[in-house]
């Protein structure tokens, strides 16, 4: 019996991994006097999920660990999010992370930590939605209101897309095939089970963001004016102005 020799992970796996260790390695102050540790050290935190437009799509927190959460997103550790569809991780093109320094030795089940970390999920939840041009994030719920107060920490934000892997993602037609596929896989999930109004409201900003997408490469075809046409001449000028 031959024994193969295990086959090095895809060049897109490899160049994901290597860019989400090099952003999880940015460093960042402890708040215990001068010392700074990578923000793949923290327990505590917010993230945000930017696509390739720069548009915010997912915000999140972990009380376990900032890297470990992040890369079960992004990776072939799987969280509810991705395995329904409400977040594609093909998507994420930059990352933006809120630690809350201080907490590190803080335990899960503490309740002021709790609700210090869901105050903040709300304040930062708040400035994805505002920053968004849709007005909406794929988040499947919203996070409760605030009990207490909280000062929005100093962020870290970066790009976990490699140069060579943009050029093989970051077409709009690869992502507009891409997002219907989601749009579609999620559509077939709520078609089979009895499902809460926020899957339904995910769908409905996922679809949205899928005609804004196709809307926009109709446009840069010549859009209207140039389907009418007819055959004269707009296929060649239509792949002209689309490349």
């Amino acid at each position: 019996m031959t024994i193969r020799k295990k086959e090095a992970a895809p060049f897109e796996t490899r160049e994901l991994r290597r860019s989400l260790k090099e952003f999880l390695s940015t460093p960042y102050p402890t708040g215990i006097d001068q010392e700074i540790k990578p923000i793949e050290w923290f327990k505590w935190g917010v993230y945000i999920f930017y696509d390739y437009d720069g548009e915010p799509i997912y915000v999140g927190q972990t009380k376990e660990k900032v890297s470990g959460r992040i890369s079960r997103h992004l990776t072939n550790q799987r969280t509810d999010a991705v395995a329904m569809s409400v977040l594609d991780p093909y998507e994420v093109y930059e990352i933006e992370v809120f630690p809350i320094p201080g907490f590190q030795h803080l335990s899960a089940k503490d309740k002021t930590s709790r609700e210090t970390l869901d105050a903040l999920e709300f304040k930062v939840h708040q400035i994805a939605v505002e920053k968004s041009k849709f007005g909406a994030i794929l988040n499947e719920k919203d996070p409760p209101n605030p009990v207490r107060d909280v000062v929005l920490p100093r962020s870290v934000k970066g790009r976990i897309v490699s140069d060579e892997v943009r050029k093989l993602r970051g077409h709009p037609d690869t992502r507009t095939a891409r997002r219907a596929q989601v749009v579609a896989r999620l559509a077939q999930t709520i078609s089979e089970r009895d499902v809460k109004v926020g899957l339904r409201r995910t769908l409905f900003t996922q679809t949205t963001r899928l005609q804004s997408l196709a809307g926009e490469r109709f446009e840069a075809a010549g859009g209207a004016a140039n389907v009418e046409k007819g055959s004269e001449g707009s296929d060649e000028e239509g792949k002209n102005r689309i490349k």
